[in-house]
């Protein structure tokens, strides 16, 4: 309504933001009938609502008609607006979708292109770096079957040869052929080849059958190692040369041996330097023959205890072994580890023999650096010297057999008995003399420049008293009682 127009219809109160229907209905019910009247007179306030509803019809038809030409050029004013701002808004959507064209044309599609090379190059590198790797696995295969001819191959029915250098050198061919088959995750050098045909042959034919008869030569190698059957005769002549070739030949076996062991032990993967790496097949080799040397010991000095008469060759044989486990050791002290495949950094000079200072006779080891394949070995065995972990794990066993033979009774006990001083003299003198380095390997290991822990005149007086003690205790302990 405009204003200063007179008017009797309450605006405010239809604009009030409560106004409710049903009350102003109500309201205007109540104000045109009496409260006490039965029926109610509807009209009446139907009449005013109707009349206001005419009232209000007839002030918007005049606004309406006053206001017409305003409208009509505000209307027009904003639909001009409008369409100009429509015709720019096209302007710059025709400018976008040129761009998005031109940028579709010149960077989307060459980058689709540019997608399509590098996943073509990755494929062609990946093949690429699996054909090198299916390569080296074959020439390292090629390889492998060679040296494996020189030794008479993997026929159980062809005869052997007794070349131990190649051995050796098939060793370490098997150790970076097990590499390359072990290294095959994403991003190793291997990746893949497991799903390669004729890498999985040449494994199953030809690497897992090598490893084992080459475990095999070596292990049997160490079980047969002796150097007490050798002859010590010196001085010149064919008989000389001839025990000194056969000491250096037995030395020779036992040390491509202990290197083919050392390099067939497994690695771990987390395992980097040679400085921590423990050799488990060799050390397991080595103490199996120690466990041998002692068991079989133990039997033939119980039986040779029980037939008193077989005593003699007994403790000769005995005493022949512990200079076999002595020898061992004079020469397993003078041994560095070899070259190892996957420690090539880290991995000591491939010379096996270093002279070094002699330490305490005692001791049983030659060289002051700890780096030789002995240490190891007296860290298993929790020992420092391994002749007399022989004499003191024997005696440990010999005290029950011999308490055994005496429980039993019978002539062996009474001969037991009435010779005891002298087994007691007998056994003293076995360990002396067992206990002595054999002069074949002494003469080998100072031709190749190397300085043993003891001498074969010296090892008795000062060294073995204690060990002796031990092992006739532990027969006197049983015959004395």
């Amino acid at each position: 309504m405009a204003d200063g127009e007179p008017s009797y219809i309450d605006y405010e109160a239809f604009l009030d933001p409560d106004f409710s229907p049903a009350s102003f209905a109500n309201a205007l019910v109540v104000a045109t009938n009496n409260a006490t009247d039965t029926p109610l007179d509807l009209s009446t306030p139907l009449s005013r609502v109707l009349f206001d509803l005419q009232e209000i019809d007839t002030h918007i038809h005049a606004l309406t008609t006053k206001s017409a030409l305003p409208l009509l050029t505000h209307t027009r004013d904003q639909t001009a607006a409008a369409s100009h701002v429509l015709k720019e808004a096209e302007d710059q959507i025709a400018s976008v979708t040129q761009g998005y064209e031109r940028l579709e044309r010149e960077v989307l599609r060459k980058w689709e292109a540019a997608d399509e090379a590098r996943l073509a190059a990755e494929k062609s590198l990946a093949t690429v770096r699996l054909a090198r790797a299916v390569a080296r696995c074959l020439s390292l295969g090629r390889q492998l079957e060679g040296q494996l001819a020189e030794i008479g191959g993997l026929d159980a029915t062809a005869p052997a040869k007794d070349d131990y250098r190649t051995l050796e050198r098939a060793a370490s061919t098997i150790v970076s052929l097990r590499r390359m088959l072990s290294e095959t995750g994403p991003g190793e050098e291997g990746h893949g080849l497991d799903r390669v045909k004729v890498i999985r042959t040449l494994r199953n034919e030809l690497v897992l059958p090598a490893e084992n008869m080459v475990k095999a030569r070596a292990q049997q190698a160490i079980g047969r190692f002796t150097m007490s059957t050798i002859s010590s005769t010196a001085g010149a002549g064919s008989q000389a040369q001839m025990n000194y070739k056969q000491a250096r030949d037995a030395r020779a076996r036992l040390v491509s041996a202990v290197n083919i062991l050392y390099l067939l032990s497994p690695v771990p993967k987390s395992l980097d330097t040679a400085t921590a790496f423990q050799p488990e097949l060799l050390l397991s080799t080595l103490q199996g023959y120690m466990n041998t040397a002692i068991s079989s010991s133990l039997s033939n000095l119980t039986r040779a205890l029980s037939m008193l008469p077989t005593l003699e060759r007994t403790l000769s044989d005995l005493s022949a072994r512990c200079q076999d486990i002595f020898a061992l050791e004079a020469i397993l002290s003078n041994l560095r580890p070899p070259s190892h495949p996957l420690f090539p950094a880290a991995a000591p000079p491939t010379a096996t023999i270093r002279a070094g200072e002699p330490p305490e006779p005692q001791a049983g080891s030659s060289s002051s650096s700890k780096n030789n394949q002995l240490q190891p070995l007296l860290n298993a065995l929790d020992t420092s010297s391994l002749p007399s972990y022989f004499w003191r794990t024997l005696a440990s066993y010999l005290t029950t057999r011999v308490q055994e033979i005496i429980n039993r009774g019978g002539v062996s006990a009474r001969t037991l008995r009435s010779n005891r001083d002298r087994i007691k003299k007998e056994i003293k003198e076995c360990v002396l003399r067992g206990s002595q380095l054999p002069t074949s390997v002494l003469g080998t290991e100072k031709r190749l420049g190397a300085t043993t822990t003891t001498t074969a005149d010296s090892g008795t007086d000062r060294t073995w008293e204690r060990e002796a003690a031990v092992m006739v205790s532990s027969i006197a302990g049983a015959l004395d009682r």
